[in-house]
């Protein structure tokens, strides 16, 4: 292990999951308060399209990703918002389609795709390279920069889309700049944790956190937290054994952390309530 942390390639793999882990409970955050768990999911069968684009053109996969992302994101938040299709229904066309459009590019894409395939789809954070970290870096800024300018607005928005409208907040405006922010949150996260999971490490440390907490923010800081020890304590996890994918440890050990939540949580309410109790009645 300490050998390890001395490599250049495992102090990238590192940063790599600490930014993964702070950007994913972010933006999964307002998803969650928005009841649209399953969209970074969606999101992250649309990135399989692009990546598959990346190897039949010949370009950087990462590039095509976030763009094919985007304008899935995008889409679907057209789609939903229009109310034609209701919320489910469209993230089930966003996942057909992304499947769909995956497999039929890497079909057709030059042979030797499918191996490099597996990385994004399982993740490979082992083989970040200093390349794809700047990339990371560079899209984990823009993450935070959103939820720093517009969290105040986001926050009316998924907490009552008609009392945002009221507000004269531009719902159809914040809409896209969630969509368009997970978009870029499935691409930062999917050389770590890979496409078919990345939803997971955007849900689960919220969910694990509003175990503990009340308030919006709260929510979001306890959930960055949750979701830095599951990234990086999956990684380390990992190797101990050459045989343990760091996404599927990332992931098992997000869901642990959240098994153990439900009774402590449980808990910790349960006291608060009886203090109360007491401080009525006294």
């Amino acid at each position: 292990m300490i050998e390890l942390l001395g490599l250049p390639f495992f102090q990238q793999a590192l940063l790599a999951a600490l930014l993964v882990g702070l950007c994913a409970p972010a933006v999964g955050t307002f998803i969650v308060q928005r009841r649209l768990a399953l969209l970074g999911d969606g999101i992250g069968h649309v990135a399989l399209t692009g990546v598959a684009l990346g190897f039949l053109t010949g370009t950087a996969p990462v590039l095509t990703a976030v763009l094919v992302s985007i304008a899935g994101a995008v889409t679907i938040e057209l789609v939903r918002a229009r109310g034609k299709t209701t919320g489910d229904v469209a993230l089930a066309l966003l996942f057909y389609g992304g499947i769909a459009g995956g497999v039929l590019l890497m079909g057709i894409a030059p042979g030797g795709s499918n191996a490099k395939l597996n990385s994004y789809l399982f993740g490979s954070i082992a083989t970040v390279a200093a390349e794809d970290l700047w990339v990371i870096a560079g899209l984990a800024v823009a993450v935070i920069g959103v939820v720093v300018a517009f969290g105040r607005e986001l926050f009316v928005l998924c907490q009552d889309e008609e009392v945002a409208r009221a507000s004269g907040l531009p719902v159809r405006a914040l809409s896209m700049i969630i969509a368009v922010t997970a978009a870029l949150t499935v691409v930062i996260a999917m050389r770590v944790v890979g496409l078919l999971l990345v939803s997971a490490l955007m849900v689960i440390p919220v969910a694990t956190s509003q175990q503990f907490t009340r308030g919006f923010r709260a929510t979001m800081l306890l959930a960055m937290a949750f979701g830095v020890i599951a990234a990086v304590g999956g990684l380390l996890g990992s190797t101990m054994s050459a045989r343990v994918p760091p996404g599927a440890a990332i992931v098992l050990l997000a869901l642990a952390g959240f098994a153990l939540a439900l009774p402590i949580g449980r808990f910790v309410r349960r006291g608060s309530r009886g203090r109360s109790g007491k401080e009525v009645t006294g």
